[in-house]
């Protein structure tokens, strides 16, 4: 089973790591870098994908560490 999925999102003047459907911030961090590896760790952990923001407010890229068969069925 998988858990929720984990977006690094803009925080004021920082970053933050946020599950999906919550409404608080998982971590805070300075620095998205930082954000990046604290919701990578959390999406391992959690076999979930890891979306990212970009400064500019609209998601840059994505990396599974769920059950991701490959090739895609379809």
């Amino acid at each position: 089973m998988s858990g929720k999925n984990q977006y690094v999102v803009r925080n004021g003047n920082g970053w933050g790591v946020r599950g999906e459907g919550n409404s608080r911030l998982t971590a805070r961090c300075e620095t998205q870098a930082e954000a990046i590896g604290m919701g990578r760790e959390i999406a391992r952990n959690q076999a979930a994908e890891l979306r990212i923001q970009g400064s500019n407010g609209q998601f840059r890229e994505s990396w599974s560490y769920g059950n991701d068969p490959f090739p895609p069925k379809g």
